[in-house]
């Protein structure tokens, strides 16, 4: 007891996850597919389209392996006509893992409506990206705050621990991305950018983790960071970015009336670029690791299976490479945007 209440005090993001999840975990324990003893199983075609999709794609259930290895996680949905309801996405399915109707609601296709009006519902469910989400921030919190503690107790010393690791990563981010695209007034912008790093690169990294989440490779999650990046550059635009865009310079008249419109269009397809390139990437290289490892169900060949495991073993290697790259890009060019808006007049 006095050990938990000594991690409460330390990590209360931890104990709060801990006891979020604490149901799901527990139903995780129940056989997701029950067998009768007297029923013959088929054996059934592999279909690697419904498990890549499957992979990539959020859902309601964490499924990490057949027969007891499914995490069931909370359901919250809002309908005008019967308020807020909490319960446990287990009830969708019945004991052969086929959706079923639960208080008047039905699971489709991810899609969560009501069965009397077809209507659907606001779905404010913990999914798994969702749960990946508050695994990766936790993640974060915990490293980043050691590495915090750390510069407390070496103040002036040379670096040791958790902080001599990442210590070589934060200066990289502030001298060769932040400082050079932002200029003098970086400072400012550097907790946020190094959120940005540190939270996507960790997200790709877990990402690749056996049974993980498709966390940054969800576009909702990528368009959220990009329009935070949006938000920052246009709230902190001075008034040389906002005449270039509604008055450019050195340009007569009747050009303006064209350049005005490509201006504003451009003001929107930086934070697009933002998100379909991380989105592209990371999707693309889970649905390439996938694609080679369903060759040897598809193929029932064990030569295959043996010469698609190395080469996905290769290219696992080269997608923890592009993790690091990922985060680089998206950090570099919010930097590039954020600093192109904040630019003094005499850096036109």
């Amino acid at each position: 007891m006095s050990v938990f209440l000594s991690l409460a005090k330390r990590f209360p993001s931890l104990i709060i996850l801990l006891l979020l999840f604490m149901p799901a975990a527990v139903s995780a324990f129940q056989d997701s597919h029950p067998v009768a003893e007297d029923v013959v199983l088929e054996e059934r075609e592999f279909d690697a389209s419904a498990v890549i999709l499957h992979h990539v794609m959020d859902d309601h259930i964490w499924h990490l392996w057949d027969h007891g290895g499914t995490i069931y996680l909370p359901v919250i949905v809002y309908s005008a006509e019967k308020g807020l309801a909490v319960f446990s996405s287990h009830n969708f399915y019945d004991e052969h893992h086929n959706t079923v109707e639960y208080r008047g609601y039905k699971l489709d296709h991810n899609h969560i409506y009501m069965v009397e009006t077809g209507k659907a519902v606001l779905d404010l469910s913990i999914t798994k990206n969702v749960a990946m989400l508050l695994i990766n921030a936790t993640v974060l919190l915990l490293v980043l705050a050691a590495v915090g503690r750390g510069y407390k107790k070496n103040k002036g010393k040379a670096p040791s621990g958790i902080q001599s690791f990442f210590e070589p990563v934060i200066v990289f981010v502030r001298d060769e991305i932040v400082k050079p695209n932002i200029g003098r007034h970086y400072e400012k912008y550097m907790p946020y950018l190094l959120t940005l790093f540190f939270f996507i690169m960790f997200g790709n990294l877990l990402g690749l983790l056996p049974g993980a989440a498709n966390l940054t490779g969800n576009i909702a999650v990528t368009l959220t960071l990009a329009v935070l990046t949006f938000i920052i550059t246009n709230v902190k635009g001075n008034r040389g970015y906002w005449s270039h865009i509604f008055w450019t310079p050195g340009v007569p008249l009747p050009l303006r009336i064209v350049i005005l419109p490509v201006e504003i269009i451009g003001m929107f397809t930086k934070p697009f670029s933002l998100t379909i390139r991380l989105f592209v990437a990371i999707t693309a290289g889970h649905i390439v690791l996938l694609s080679l490892i369903s060759l040897a169900f598809i193929l029932k060949s064990i030569g295959v299976g043996v010469i698609s495991s190395l080469v996905v073993v290769f290219i696992n290697l080269i997608e923890i490479l592009v993790a690091v790259i990922q985060a680089y890009v998206f950090t570099l060019f919010s930097a590039l945007y954020i600093g192109m808006a904040t630019a003094e007049a005499e850096h036109h």
